[in-house]
């Protein structure tokens, strides 16, 4: 079968920029491939010659997205029918987080104008917490994917190719069958990861706009043992599944021998959460002479000194945390798990160890206070992270905040289909937009929402931030200079 798999433009329409490629695609890609298919990938959201990059202010520029969604003489919606006329797919993929929800939902409207024949099937996280909803509302939908989707997408594809239409033996795919919604057993998760093929990188449109660091996108792990109460982990369970060392290093040494890629990025959810295991990739890395540069994601409760140094000796050079909240009310609503002792004793390590360290805050918390936000500044001044974001809570299905907010009024369970092309993702299962917290008026967290932002860019415009992160950067700058230049003019968009 032909498939054309597709991450929805979002960021493009504010001309933000969007590192990366699409890894989840990717690796559905490679799989397909693998059975014989015919596979391309279309990241609708590269725009690799943006300026943007001030994340916390980009709710700013959500009307830009949503007007131009229904603008048929817009150059990103031309391009996506232009790419369905020339590649000819059987099968659109489209993999969905719920801010892209409206742009996805208008890519399968115009696969269905170039072909209603065209099959169009949804995965990723929104669609796999809400896949009843967007059945009921999104006629051009044919399937969702549920959950892991490598295995499901093989089975589900194979099963159109052979013109068999018994999709109840399918498990992880939900559908209509007449008036009716049909949702199969979620399929059993992959036990061992080191059976998935490498991400397929190849297969990208326009490979050549891509840096070596875009390329350098890894996963170590899927699942998290933690249980956040913002993020959606009935996704992956509470159950981490581990890729084998020598698989990621073979990944590791093939991306930097094919792309040049010096500079790699962890995706993993709690990348330190098994400390001898880092302990023994680092020392892998190490033995093995492969000198590169690596970030990843972490909890300021799972590091240590030693883990630190080793991390940083192996080609560790930035780490990201989530801190949340400066009150210790709103971190116990969060089930974040963390202590603010421990939060400083972290910040301590990291500057004290010399690796560059991104700090991830959260406002606009059901029942959070102005006092609670203001614990949150107070809080950035004291750990003083080499730089630090900030964004407004948004009500994500698949989350007890979410519950708790629809507890207390604040959110609606669904959405229609209109609602998402005439709600800023940001509001998004909002009951009344103008009523995000129940202890302010909307002009009172609009006003409080714009100091703090503005005091978060002011910190991270600061002198000394903008000299961490380049000395953080500077090995990667040595070995291809394009990256710096990227950089700087990304930085020169941002302030």
């Amino acid at each position: 079968m032909n498939i054309l798999l597709i991450d929805p433009p979002f960021y493009r329409f504010f001309n933000y920029y969007n590192r990366y490629f699409p890894l989840g695609l990717s690796y559905l890609s490679s799989t397909l491939k693998k059975a014989g298919h015919q596979v391309t990938i279309y990241d609708a959201d590269c725009n690799k010659n943006s300026k943007g990059m001030d994340y916390t202010r980009l709710p700013e520029k959500y009307r830009i997205y949503l007007k131009e969604l229904r603008n048929p003489e817009n150059p990103i919606i031309k391009e996506i029918s232009e790419i369905f006329v020339k590649y000819q797919p059987e099968m659109v993929g489209v993999t969905v987080m719920t801010p892209k929800a409206a742009a996805a939902f208008t890519i399968a409207s115009l696969a269905k104008k170039f072909n209603k024949n065209c099959y169009v099937v949804f995965g990723g996280p929104h669609a796999t917490l809400k896949a009843d909803e967007i059945l009921k509302n999104a006629e051009d939908v044919d399937f969702v994917v549920n959950g892991e989707g490598e295995a499901v997408l093989l089975e589900l594809v194979n099963t159109l190719n052979s013109k068999n239409n018994n999709f109840s033996t399918v498990h992880g795919i939900s559908y209509r069958d007449g008036d009716k919604i049909v949702h199969n057993n979620t399929k059993k998760f992959i036990d061992n990861l080191d059976n998935l093929p490498f991400p397929d990188r190849e297969t990208l449109l326009g490979l050549d706009t891509y840096t070596s660091e875009d390329m350098g996108l890894l996963m170590a792990s899927r699942g998290c043992p933690y249980s956040c109460s913002y993020c959606a982990t009935q996704i992956w369970t509470r159950k981490v599944r581990y890729r084998s060392l020598t698989n990621i290093v073979e990944e590791i040494k093939y991306v930097h021998h094919r792309y040049g890629t010096r500079q790699f990025t962890f995706k993993d959810d709690s990348f330190t959460v098994n400390r001898k295991r880092v302990m023994e990739f680092c020392n892998m890395l190490m033995n093995e002479g492969v000198k590169i540069n690596w970030d990843c994601n972490t909890r300021v409760d799972l590091v240590d000194p030693e883990l630190l140094r080793t991390m940083k000796k192996a080609g560790c050079n930035s780490i990201k945390v989530g801190i949340e909240s400066g009150s210790e009310r709103i971190l116990k609503l969060m089930d974040k798990g963390i202590t603010f002792e421990r939060t400083k004793e972290a910040a301590r390590l990291f500057r004290e160890t010399g690796i560059h360290w991104t700090a991830y805050f959260m406002m606009g918390i059901p029942t959070e206070t102005k006092e609670d936000v203001r614990k949150t500044l107070e809080l950035l001044y004291k750990i003083k992270p080499s730089f630090a974001s900030i964004g407004v809570y948004e009500p994500f299905p698949g989350t007890r905040l979410f519950d708790v907010g629809v507890e207390h009024g604040l959110v609606n369970k669904e959405m229609s289909y209109e609602d998402f092309f005439t709600r800023i993702p940001s509001d998004y299962y909002l009951k009344d937009v103008n009523r995000r917290v129940d202890t302010m008026d909307s002009g009172d967290f609009a006003a409080l929402e714009k100091e703090v932002k503005d005091a978060f860019h002011n910190y991270n415009k600061g002198v000394m931030r903008i000299f961490e992160r380049a000395r953080a950067r500077s090995s990667v700058y040595l070995h291809n200079p394009r990256i710096f230049f990227n950089d700087v003019e990304k930085f020169l968009g941002w302030v």
